[in-house]
């Protein structure tokens, strides 16, 4: 999950004009070579490539598309928020067929760079075309339903800890109050409050994504306030978070990836399929169907779900958590929250 520093707004201008007198990155790591002819640009936040999630993700989903499809891949990671506008505008430039911006942070440099390139075609991650300021034709807006997925990992937590002893509290750690973090810690308190109507919602954020220790010490204080499952919504921030459930002996969940690898303390992870998204954008430009609008990924496209489900878990809670799943599909579950007060 990613964030949109307030500082971002403040270089656009800067570094917009810097892209346009032809300044700026678009180097980086790049993919294997392809047939194709189509060029794909892959432009990370600050989070880049090695966040165990958001990022990973989306480069997951082009090197698919490049062993599949042919492409030719190109990523470019951004160090500041400052790099975006130049990442983004140097593969307009050099012709790419399609240029990626990954996450909610990168949205007034979409704005920029869509505007001064109407003729490429540009996907971000997280971001509506029509909340782009200039809602430039030129771009398709790669979302997800995270209220439907949160409700689960909250349901499956608030079983959890009704039958644990002591005080009913889970918590969760977001990285800035931004609609896709958002989204999925309102459908998680309405998920755990669905399962269990006394249970005490935590809820802090970090201001970060990237920095752990922040997002530790906020999962600390709300422990210590007897939560016993966090739900880390912090990117790479986050795994901090998830480090302190490991170290006091609580539940963790995990975010975007399946992050079970990290250890017995994860209870699931509540999942983002931003692979098959830009894999599926990737495809509507090798097939010459690509257009501009927002393409909406939920539980019934799979592009949200569940990660692994801890073994601890009984049987019958599983169970209850999937006969919720298909409640939230079928949409006798309706109206699940987007917004934290």
């Amino acid at each position: 999950m990613k964030s949109f520093a307030t500082a971002a707004a403040a270089v656009v201008a800067v570094a917009f004009l810097a892209a346009s007198c032809g300044g700026g990155g678009g180097g980086g790591q790049t993919t294997s070579a392809a047939e194709s002819g189509i060029k794909i640009g892959l432009v990370t936040d600050i989070g880049q490539l090695n966040d165990r999630g958001f990022n990973h993700l989306a480069y997951v989903g082009l090197q698919r598309a490049e062993k599949e499809l042919g492409v030719t891949g190109r990523v470019s990671e951004s160090n500041s928020p400052a790099d975006y506008i130049p990442n983004l505008s140097k593969f307009a430039k050099d012709g790419y067929d399609l240029v990626i911006g990954v996450g909610f942070t990168e949205i007034a440099a979409m704005d920029a760079a869509a505007t001064r390139f109407p003729k490429t075609n540009f996907a971000i991650v997280d971001v509506s075309k029509d909340d782009l300021k200039h809602h430039p034709k030129n771009v398709l807006g790669l979302l997800f339903r995270e209220q439907e997925v949160g409700y689960l990992a909250g349901y499956l937590a608030g079983l959890v800890e009704k039958a644990a002893p002591g005080k009913n509290v889970i918590s969760s750690v977001g990285g800035q109050k931004q609609p896709p973090v958002d989204r999925f810690i309102a459908g998680y308190q309405a998920g755990a409050k669905k399962a269990d109507p006394g249970i005490t919602t935590l809820n802090g954020y970090s201001q970060d994504f990237v920095d752990q220790t922040r997002c530790k010490e906020v999962a600390l204080q709300q422990i210590d306030q007897g939560s016993g499952v966090v739900f880390q919504v912090a990117g790479g921030c986050g795994l901090g978070a998830l480090d302190a459930a490991r170290e006091r002996k609580v539940w963790g969940i995990g975010v975007d990836a399946d992050q079970s690898f990290l250890g017995q303390h994860i209870l699931t992870s509540a999942t983002k399929r931003v692979d098959v998204a830009v894999y599926s954008a990737i495809k509507s430009v090798v097939d010459g169907k690509f257009k501009g609008g927002d393409d909406v990924y939920g539980l019934e496209r799979d592009g949200v779900g569940l990660g692994k489900i801890s073994p601890k878990v009984p049987k019958a809670d599983v169970e209850a958590v999937e006969k919720i799943r298909k409640d939230i599909i079928s949409g006798k579950i309706k109206d699940i929250p987007t917004v934290v007060p």
